[in-house]
């Protein structure tokens, strides 16, 4: 095993504490233009618009602000907030830096392969601190593919040099990460966040800790 790839969000940027965080102070920054909305109404809806991540957030506001009557607010204002503030609200998953550094200094090539806007992920990426441990970052906006299509694996594997029976990828998401890790002729383990009864991963952890272990016995 010589390289080890990683999804973002859900795996290593705890996605939902962070979304929490930040439409908690998102709200009180911008007080006077949303009080017509409760602040865990206003939290609550947003998180059922943008569905984990899977819309994108200039749809989300501006579905906020036609469902309510925010005073002088705009879809664009919202989202600058965004783009500014999201990144001082990134939490990881426990165990996240003490992972990356070991997996390092045993010698692993690291590559992190994600769906979204380039923008935006890699803020998250830098508001987590963890942009110097990668040595490959592949974003989909960027690539013009995304997962779960072998293609940006592919290119991930060809960037690190390595073949698809050396290395392994991470994920939380069972289509895009474990079918799609799969699908390039990786080994795949799932990171759980629920119960589920085949994820088809070649392993499983709980915690990010458990990662070293499982890859020595490989």
């Amino acid at each position: 095993m010589k390289a080890i790839l990683f999804d973002l969000d859900g795996t290593l940027l705890d996605r939902k504490t962070s979304v929490q965080v930040f439409l908690n102070k998102q709200y009180d920054r911008l007080y006077p233009w949303l009080k017509t909305m409760d602040k865990e109404a206003y939290i609550q809806r947003f998180t059922e618009l943008e569905c984990n991540g899977y819309v994108w957030k200039d749809k989300v506001y501006k579905q906020l602000i036609e469902e309510n009557s925010f005073s002088h607010c705009s879809t664009e204002m919202l989202l600058d907030d965004y783009l500014e503030h999201f990144q001082e609200s990134c939490v990881p998953f426990e165990g996240l830096h003490t992972l990356l550094y070991s997996l390092r200094a045993k010698g692993y090539k690291l590559a992190l392969v994600t769906n979204g806007r380039e923008m935006m992920q890699m803020r998250s990426i830098r508001g987590l601190g963890i942009e110097i441990f990668f040595d490959q970052i592949l974003i989909s906006e960027k690539e013009g593919c995304s997962k779960p299509d072998a293609e940006i694996f592919n290119r991930a594997l060809n960037r690190l040099n390595v073949r698809p029976d050396q290395a392994v990828y991470v994920g939380d998401h069972f289509e895009n990460d474990i079918i799609g890790a799969k699908k390039a002729g990786m080994k795949s383990i799932w990171k759980k966040h629920q119960p589920f009864h085949d994820s088809q991963a070649d392993a499983e952890i709980d915690q990010l800790v458990e990662l070293i272990e499982l890859i020595e016995t490989w």
